[in-house]
């Protein structure tokens, strides 16, 4: 098997592990969403593994893109800039 059939089958491998752990993480959601709202700590727990989760999820997607996937982020936007080479003259 060529090098890249091999790397293509390991991205559909872990391309299917990503969506195993979003029906795993779905499911764990369904079944204690009513035992988190009676609990603020268990709330904050399940709020910081799932931040983790996530995180890695997108970190395993971006190894698959070979791309960096763009963040969010706060702050005030800069002023588009404009080149002025390709302005209409007036």
């Amino acid at each position: 098997m060529s090098l890249f059939l091999k790397e293509q089958e390991a991205k559909l491998d872990m391309i299917s592990s990503i969506a195993q752990s979003q029906q795993a993480l779905a499911r764990i959601l369904s079944s204690i969403a009513d035992v988190s709202s009676h609990s603020d700590l268990s709330a904050r727990s399940l709020k910081e593994n799932i931040r983790l989760l996530a995180q890695h999820q997108a970190t395993m997607c971006e190894m698959l893109q070979g791309i960096t996937l763009c963040h969010p982020r706060s702050g005030t936007p800069a002023p588009p800039w404009l080149n002025a080479s390709r302005l209409p003259h007036t």
